[in-house]
């Protein structure tokens, strides 16, 4: 998937199966299921039907994405069904078409011209109904001319992880030594705060632990450990090998997830802030009995002290902390056109002896939606004492994954934990 050639292959067969002419060897077909959102008004999209559903009303916006990589002349279509006048708005242009079909057939909109290589959002509004009850829907924008092949969501690519976003991660460099506990701090930006949004801050070789905007009034802090069973099925896990409850706090939620594998999870409700250091400490230690424990504590802000979340002892596994990393992701395709961005800083191991290392270096790395140039809207860095990373929102600086990155925050005043007052 990672060629421009399949790519053209991909948009060949879809301009077979949607019928359009010879000539589209040289288009790109941007789908709506892999590649647009309903950015305003109360329609919808139904991914599995590549169809827009009750467009019915002037407020409601259809924006398309993609990334051309050339500049030049472009041509735009678009595969539509309908019996309405609709206008369709990009590069601060504005065309009326109509539509006059029951059947998908393709319209012409115009041609354009691309100044520089980069993301285009093509929107569709609903001007007139002349018939029916709706606008109608629209199954791809059709690109053509000099600036093809374009990057989108490939027709066999998975819709919802493409219209998720590329999720983004850092793998932090550890000690040699054998490291109990990992510290982080981060920081979500007014900008970046964004509901749908899990900003996680310590993740392990086993599980993961950070935060969560859920919506515009809740938010979490969540905690999850895998079983050893593999499956997304927390039911079918035989009893022997599941992660077991060891301590929670008070105000902790524990259950189970599936459908990423399965296993232990806990939550607490918290509203943390936008703009406020929010500071994590994750342990992973051997039992002696063959099993590890997982305990994660959070820092409340409003309290001032620090707040156990859970405890999770995990089956046939020895092992000390490994795998530190941090991840940023959207987690509901329907929001993915929106930025995100977390400041991510101060990180600590602490190894089983009682020695604080600072961790300066980590890793960028990027998810299949990325690294397969479905979608290029993702970076990742330094900024100022913190790395940071930021994802989703179609914008064009994004950075290549795999680059290895240093902070220059604080590397000697190591975090102010007495762990005998920990719960």
């Amino acid at each position: 998937m990672k060629t421009k050639g399949f790519l053209q292959m991909a948009s060949l067969a879809v301009a077979f199966f949607l019928g359009l002419p010879a000539g589209a060897q040289s288009e790109s077909v941007v789908t709506l299921s892999g590649n647009a959102y309903i950015t305003s008004g109360h329609a919808s999209i139904d991914e599995g039907r590549c169809a827009v559903r009750g467009w019915d009303d002037k407020e409601s916006v259809i924006s398309f994405y993609f990334k051309t990589k050339q500049s030049g002349k472009m041509n735009i279509a678009l595969q539509a069904k309908g019996n309405s006048r609709i206008e369709v708005s990009l590069l601060g242009k504005k065309k009326k078409v109509t539509l006059n079909s029951d059947a998908l057939s393709r319209v012409e909109v115009g041609t354009f011209k691309v100044k520089k290589p980069g993301y285009i959002k093509v929107d569709v509004r609903g001007l007139k109904i002349n018939r029916g009850s709706d606008f109608g829907s629209i199954a791809s924008v059709v690109v053509g001319g000099d600036v093809c092949p374009v990057v989108c969501v490939a027709p066999d690519f998975s819709t919802h992880f493409g219209r998720r976003g590329p999720s983004v991660h850092l793998g932090y460099s550890l000690p040699k030594e054998n490291v109990e506990w990992f510290y982080n701090e981060v920081v979500v930006p007014e900008e970046g705060d964004i509901p749908s949004s899990y900003y996680m801050a310590c993740g392990f070789g086993e599980g993961y632990f950070g935060m969560q905007n859920n919506s515009p009034h809740k938010r979490r802090v969540l905690f999850s450990v895998w079983s050893p069973y593999v499956t997304d099925n927390p039911a079918e896990i035989p009893d022997s090998l599941r992660v077991k409850l060891v301590k929670k706090g008070e105000n902790t939620k524990i259950g189970e997830f599936g459908n990423e594998g399965s296993g232990g999870q806990s939550y607490i409700f918290y509203d943390w802030k936008a703009g406020e250091r929010c500071r994590f400490l994750m342990g992973v230690k051997p039992d002696g009995k063959g099993n590890t424990v997982y305990t994660a504590y959070f820092f409340d802000n409003h309290k001032g002290k620090w707040s156990l979340v859970a405890s999770f002892r995990r089956p046939k596994i020895t092992t000390w902390y490994t795998n530190a990393h941090s991840f940023l992701e959207n987690f509901n395709p329907v929001m993915g056109y929106i930025n995100r961005k977390a400041y991510y800083g101060n990180q600590w191991a602490r190894t089983a002896d009682g020695r604080w290392i600072p961790v300066t270096k980590a890793r960028f790395t990027c998810d299949a939606t990325g690294s397969q140039e479905m979608r290029l809207d993702y970076t990742g860095g330094v900024e100022g004492e913190n790395f940071f990373l930021s994802m989703g929102g179609f914008f064009d600086d994004f950075m290549t994954a795999g680059k290895f990155f240093d902070r220059t925050g604080n590397t000697t005043a190591a975090p102010d934990i007495d762990f005998s007052t920990l719960e």
